[in-house]
This record gives structure tokens, sequence and C-alpha cells, in this order.
């Protein structure tokens, strides 16, 4: 078998075999096969495409290339949600506490934030004293103990996958559907929980522009953890504006620990129920998502999921005080509010520039070595279809820089005003 062989044949609209993506893959992990030679891959890949056999292949071989982790020892339902990444996207830290207050085993591994994304790491760090990096046998104790743990990834898990993902990013070929399909699936397969959701953003502020393509990749990605054996469904969310209002991570665990409160935006809130209603019903502790969205609301209403936050950051080191007085947390030094500067209705808002400008801020990074100050971000004031008069504010700014007009300009130039009042949809579609 031989690495050019495979790429021609690939080239030429061929479809490769399980062995051929196996001798590929395994040889580009051992450094026997030359990245210029990958690269080559990856390309005839993103024009021609590849099956969805090939795409189960090419995720199983992605899956087996390093370790994997038996989660077997945490006894009960095992649950992991993932989002392909948005602006303002703390879902986590809800929908988690929400499901381990009612009994679903949450172990959760997750990532740091690049570019214009959030991770979740970053936003629990805001927590003084949060500890993201637990070994395994302590997650495991943690998730049977309280039925919730946050950690971050293992480098062991999925080396094939960090591999493609560095170089993708450099070649030119991210956006394509059954490469981005392995890349989550592996990662989300490596582990073995039992029921995993996806969230698929589309907008704006997403990998996914449109929503045609959206689908295919959330029918694409359900279909391969079925064949895992896994129960797995996908949801299609908005976004071309932020989920909720706080954009940056001392500001996003705010708005979560409000949320918990009952006091959280509408449309986050919303989002944290509807996926708990669907993981339940898969979990089968609900018979229907509106029988899991009101276990859900019953469990923020009582407190009990707050408390269930509590104990996550009692147990991982952090300082409990901030979630009982979350006005403890340091922010930006420099509050700056950004007017409307005309009367009318927020008819389109662009989440991509406000995460940018956050990142701007230092609440994102542009490299994954690089420091992210919690205390910055963005809180919007206005959203899609809300009615705007002369000298509101649509968004306050917390920096740290004393010169931030080109953020402001970022800000400003990120909400659009309209005479006439728009909807906003929040859930496009669920697939199962």
């Amino acid at each position: 078998m031989h690495a050019l062989d495979i790429i021609i044949k690939k080239r030429n609209g061929g479809t490769l075999s399980p062995e051929e993506i196996e001798y590929f893959i395994g040889g580009y992990v051992k450094g026997e096969i030359e990245e210029y030679q990958m690269s080559a891959l990856l390309m005839a890949i993103y024009f021609n495409g590849m099956t969805d056999v090939e795409t189960y292949n090419l995720t199983k071989t992605m899956l087996y290339s390093g370790d994997t982790i038996n989660l077997d020892a945490i006894k009960g339902v095992k649950v992991d949600k993932h989002s392909t990444g948005g602006v303002g996207d703390k879902t986590t830290l809800v929908l988690g506490p929400i499901l381990a207050s009612l009994g679903i085993k949450f172990a959760k591994m997750s990532g740091r934030g690049l570019g214009h994304t959030g991770g979740t790491l970053d936003k629990l760090e805001s927590i003084p004293g949060f500890n993201v990096n637990l070994d395994m046998d302590t997650f495991i104790d943690q998730v049977n103990d309280i039925n919730i743990s946050v950690i971050g990834q293992t480098s062991s898990l999925v080396p094939a996958d960090k591999k493609l993902y560095s170089l993708r990013d450099v070649t030119g070929t991210v956006e394509s559907i059954p490469l981005i399909a392995s890349s989550i699936m592996s990662k989300k397969l490596a582990v073995s929980t039992d029921v995993i959701s996806l969230d698929v953003k589309v907008g704006s502020g997403a990998f996914m522009k449109n929503l045609d393509t959206a689908r295919k990749l959330a029918k694409l990605m359900v279909s391969i953890g079925k064949q895992f054996g896994r129960t797995v469904s996908a949801t299609l969310t908005n976004m071309d504006e932020p989920l909720g209002c706080a954009i940056g991570n001392s500001l996003e665990v705010i708005e979560a620990i409000n949320t918990l409160n009952g006091k959280g935006p509408k449309d986050f809130t919303e989002l944290c129920l509807a996926f708990a209603g669907e993981i339940l019903v898969g979990a089968k502790l609900a018979k229907t998502d509106e029988e899991g969205q009101k276990m859900a609301l019953d469990a923020i209403n009582s407190g009990r999921a707050l408390s269930k936050l509590k104990e996550l950051v009692r147990a991982q080191g952090g300082d409990v005080s901030y979630i009982d007085d979350p006005s403890k947390f340091a922010l930006g030094k420099n509050v700056i509010e950004v007017k409307a500067e005309t009367n009318g209705y927020v008819t389109h808002m662009d989440a991509l520039g406000l995460g940018v400008a956050s990142s701007h801020l230092g609440a994102g990074r542009e490299k994954i070595t690089d420091d992210v100050d919690h205390s910055t971000g963005i809180v919007v004031k206005k959203k899609v279809g809300d009615k705007i008069s002369k000298g509101d504010t649509l968004a306050v700014i917390y920096s740290n820089f004393s010169d931030n007009e080109s953020v402001i300009g970022e800000v400003k130039n990120s909400f659009v005003i309209g005479d006439e009042k728009v909807d906003s949809t929040l859930i496009y579609d669920l697939i199962r």
C-alpha cells in the first residue's frame, strides 16, 4: 500500500477502503507519512467529500489512534454535551448542574476557548481556586459522589485529531463536513458516555454559516454515534446573535448563576431547558421533551440546580462564596456604554463581530497558549427584535485598556437597526 496511490484515488473521486484510511492516518500519526502528503489527502477530501461509510471509518481510525476512557466505574446514565462553538455559550454551566440535580451523571471533558469562541474551562477558572486538572480516578469518584465533574481533555485522547486539526487549520481544509464530523465524534466517542447531545450552531458567529450544511453535519454525526451504539441527538441552534447577553469569562459565569437563580435571559434559559428535556428523554428519565423541560424548570425553581453548582465548585477547589455573591467577581475597570445613534428596531446582530471584539479586550485568545483576562468582555443590552430609541444603551464594554475606540467601533458595527421589527428563531431543528 502506498500513500501516493491513496492520494490519487481520492483526488479522482474514488472511495477509500477501511484499510487505506487506517494505513494513511496511522502512518501520519506515527510520522511515517509526511505532512505534505496528508495535506494533499485533506485537500482531495475537501473537494471530493467522503461517503458516510468512509466518514465512519475515518472516525473509527481516529478514535482508536490513542487512549480511550472507560467510565463503566461510574454508576448510572452518563451524559456528555458538545457545542460546535459560539459566542456567549455558557450552557454547560447551567445544564450540567440541572441534570446532575436530577440524577444524571454529567461527566464532562471540555476545552479552552480559541478565537472568537469561549471555552468552558476558561469560564470555570474565573472562579478563584477552581481546578480543571483532576486525574481520572478523582474525576470518576467525584461524578459517582455528586453526579458532576468538568475537567480538561487529556492529551492522550485522539492524537490523530490533534495532528489533523492543526494541519487543516493551515491548509484551508477546515470547512469539510466529513472532516468536521470525524473530528468531533472521534473525541466524543473516545469517552464511554451513554448519551451524547450535540449543539450544532448555525449563523454568523458559528462554524456552520447556513442551515443546509449544518443539518447535513448534524445528521452525519448522529448516524456515526448510533453506529457506535450511543444515544445521540443534535439540535440546530441560532448563532446569528450571542446566546444570552454576556460575552466573556466572569460575565458569563455571573449570567449562568443568575439563570440558575431563575433570573437568566429568556433565550439562554429556553435553550438550557430544551437541552435538558432532550437529554432526559435520551436517558429514559422522561417520556417527552416537555416532561423533561418541566423537570429541569423545577430543578431551577427549587434551588436544587444552584446547590449542585455549588457542590461542583466546592469539590474542585473553587470559592463557593462567588456563587452566593456574584458581585465578588472582578470586572474590567473601564466600563463603557455603547449608545444607539438612531431610532428603530434591532434587525440583525453580528455574533462573530461581538465575539471578536470581546477577544480583543483579552477575553479570548488567538493561540491556545495565550492567557485570557477573565474580567473583560461585553454585555449586550438589546437583542434582535428589540425596539430602540436614540441614546439607548446597546451594549456595555468591560475593559482594562485605556484606548477602547476600536472595540467600541466593532461593537457598534455589530448592531443593525432598521425600521421594521423582525423575529429571531432560537432552535431550528432537533435530529435524533
